[in-house]
């Protein structure tokens, strides 16, 4: 047994012990044989002081992404990753944010999230700057495969209160949206 392993375990007894009221417990206990193996694992691994926090960092960012059904691979915009939706529209079967029109062109729904406060929404928020007004959208263009999903937050706000039109606060925000996305 690896001393990663004996850690894992010990602190199972605890959590068993003392916290039979925490919530946690009651979602981590089912999995203990899975997360235990794993444990094992990564103690034979071979990992040194230095390596272990970025691989065990790597390693659980893969589980949680896959636990939450998303890629942990960039898309790569093969025909096999689409699934037709409707006439001219497919969607892409790794990640249901990111469609493609008929002209090939693709978008992805949750580029931008426009938070008032401590809510986020999605939509349209519009922008005036130099007495021009232009309207800019949650979805955006990927620029070119492979892509990685990212989803940007931007601050807008509502001058006429929660039912109002959202406008932009800060138009430099959007610079780096339009750094990673081409404007829908």
């Amino acid at each position: 047994m690896t001393n990663t392993m004996k850690f894992a375990k010990a602190e199972f007894d605890v959590l068993r012990k003392y916290n039979k009221d925490y919530a946690v417990s009651y979602v981590i206990e089912p999995f203990e044989k899975e997360i235990l193996s794993l444990c094992e694992k990564f103690g034979l691994s071979g990992q040194s002081g230095g390596s272990a926090p970025s691989s065990a960092y790597g390693i659980s960012e893969a589980i949680k992404k896959l636990l939450l059904q998303e890629p942990i691979t960039p898309m790569t915009g093969l025909h096999e990753e689409w699934g037709k939706v409707s006439e001219g529209l497919w969607q892409n079967k790794r990640c249901s944010a990111l469609f493609k029109e008929v002209d090939g062109k693709c978008w992805y729904l949750d580029a931008i999230v426009w938070k008032s406060g401590k809510i986020g929404f999605s939509g349209a928020a519009r922008l005036i700057l130099n007495n021009t007004e232009e309207t800019y959208f949650s979805k955006q263009y990927v620029k070119s495969f492979p892509f990685t999903p990212k989803t940007f937050y931007i601050d807008a706000i509502r001058p006429n209160g929660k039912d109002g039109d959202l406008f932009i606060k800060d138009h430099r925000q959007l610079e780096k949206v339009f750094k990673y996305y081409d404007k829908y």
